[in-house]
């Protein structure tokens, strides 16, 4: 199994936690769940990190069953629709970088 991670590193707009976090269930889950080949999508929000770590108010997670998958739903209609709901949405709540990764469940 692949996993691609969309890790959001950043903070959240002071006051503005619970807001962030309904729009990503109610704006952006559906969106990312519609991608095509997605086996699992898992939302995370931090609620505590360790001193000095870095901060992610949101990480998710899509499981697609091989790196064919994957590449076909990157370049798929709907990754398009969740790219640009999430560059409407991020601005209003949230200041930072978003990064990928892709990792093999290896257990």
């Amino acid at each position: 199994m692949i996993t691609r991670f969309a890790m959001f590193e950043g903070t959240i707009h002071a006051g503005k936690t619970d807001a962030f976090r309904a729009a990503v269930l109610d704006e952006l889950v559906p969106k990312w769940q519609a991608f095509s080949g997605a086996d699992a999508v898992r939302v995370a929000f931090t609620d505590e990190a360790d001193d000095g770590a870095p901060n992610f108010p949101l990480i998710l997670e899509i499981d697609y069953a091989d790196r064919a998958t994957v590449t076909a739903a990157l370049k798929s209609e709907a990754r398009t629709a969740a790219k640009e709901a999430t560059e409407a949405l991020l601005p209003r709540f949230f200041d930072g970088r978003i990064h990928h990764h892709i990792t093999t469940k290896a257990v």
